[in-house]
Order: structure tokens, then sequence, then C-alpha cells
């Protein structure tokens, strides 16, 4: 091959060499500018606010039994009134005070055909109280000792139920108070990168959580609680 074949295709080699560097290059930077543009942080922001209940529920189960079912349900009757009488005492309004459903078991029927001896009738009634004075409830609860004394017979009583009903009141300070508590966090681990902090990229409210306020036993139960949320955010770093 002469000399004039070469040095053109020397000279197209090269310019494609320059090429291929250049383009490699540009692609190269082009991966480091789409590695900088992903780069992010995500954080957590914790918020916790002690409550009280504001509604009680109290719900007072009783049972009489015997062998004649007009009898069983007479005293049923009874202590009913007796349970009315006892909660008018306490200065419960009437609007407060709901009848449950009536419960009869008959011990004699196929379902109970295995069972022998014993009453065969048993009546259950409940008497549930709501109200949204929840110390008076506290005092009520005290005080059940009295229906007892009186002859009604209590059954399965696990105590008042405290309910909060406000959440919504609190809970926009609540989502404001947990997103600037993810900002803090996110500028710490900006400043630790040696990056500026950008804007949201993207951001998950949980969900809130009422817990009892010591953090043992039942949270209905319970009449001091603790309400918690916590926010996932991600901020872009520039």
């Amino acid at each position: 091959m002469d000399n004039a074949r070469l040095i053109p295709a020397a000279v197209v080699g090269g310019l494609l060499a320059i090429g291929l560097v250049g383009g490699g290059a540009l692609i190269g930077q082009g991966v480091v500018n789409a590695r900088a543009g992903d780069r992010s942080v995500t954080v957590r922001g914790l918020a916790e606010k002690d409550v009280e209940a504001d509604l009680a529920v109290l719900p007072i189960r009783f049972t009489a039994s015997g062998d004649v079912l007009s009898e069983v349900q007479a005293r049923i009757d009874g202590d009913l009134a007796t349970v009315r009488q006892f909660l008018k005492a306490q200065a419960y309004p009437d609007a407060s005070v709901d009848l449950g459903r009536l419960e009869v078991t008959d011990t004699r029927s196929r379902e109970y055909a295995s069972q022998t001896g014993g009453p065969r009738f048993i009546l259950a009634q409940t008497v549930i109280v709501r109200t949204n004075d929840v110390d008076r409830v506290q005092t009520t609860t005290r005080s059940l000792n009295d229906l007892v004394r009186q002859g009604v017979v209590l059954q399965d009583f696990q105590g008042p139920s405290y309910i909060f009903t406000k959440l919504n009141d609190v809970r926009p300070a609540m989502i404001a108070e947990a997103t600037a508590a993810a900002r803090t966090g996110a500028e710490q681990f900006a400043k630790d990168s040696g990056a500026p902090l950008g804007p949201i990229k993207s951001a998950g409210q949980g969900s809130f959580e009422i817990l009892p306020r010591d953090g043992s036993g039942d949270e209905s139960s319970a009449l001091n609680k603790k309400i918690r949320v916590v926010t996932t955010i991600s901020y872009r770093l520039r």
C-alpha cells in the first residue's frame, strides 16, 4: 500500500479515535450529572402529644338465672330498675343511658344438651352509659359495689372505655411539628455531607397512633393517652 493511501486512513482513524474519546467523555459526564441530580436524603420526623380522653363508654352487664323463665325475667326487670336508679343517683341524664339487648340462654336447648344440672334459664341485660363527663364515669366505676350490695349480679365487667374524639383538632399542628423535625434531621445530614439541602422530593404521612400515655395496658382503658405520628420525607441534595 502506498503512502498516499496510508495518510488519509491515518487521518480518518485519528479523527474517529478523537470522536470516541470525546463521546466517552460526554457520556461519562452525563452519568455524573445524573447521579448528582439523583442525590437525596430520606428522613423521618416524629411528633407526640399527651391528651386526655373526652368520651367515656361504660357498659354494665348483669344476669339472673332460674328454672322458670317468667321469674327470671321479673328479677332482671327488678335489677334493671335498680341500675337505672343507681345511675340517676350518679346524676346521669336520661340521654346518656342506653338499654342494650337482652340475652336469653336456655341450657336445656339442643346447643347446651350436654350440660347437666344448674338453672335452666340465664338472662343477661346490658345498660350502656355514654358521656363526655369522664370524671363522673371514674367515680361511678368505683361505686359499682353499691349495685352488688343490692343483689345485682354483675358479669364480665371490663371497666369503661375512654375515647379521644378530637384527633382532627390536633392533626394539623402535629403534622407541622413532625415535618419540622424531619427537616431538622435532613439539614444535619446535608451539613455532614457538605451538600446544600434542596426541595422536597417526596413525602408520606404515617398513620396516627393513639397509645396509653404510660406505655402499658390497653389504650381503650387509659384515660390519659399519647398521640404519635411519623412523617417520612425525602429531600434533594444540590
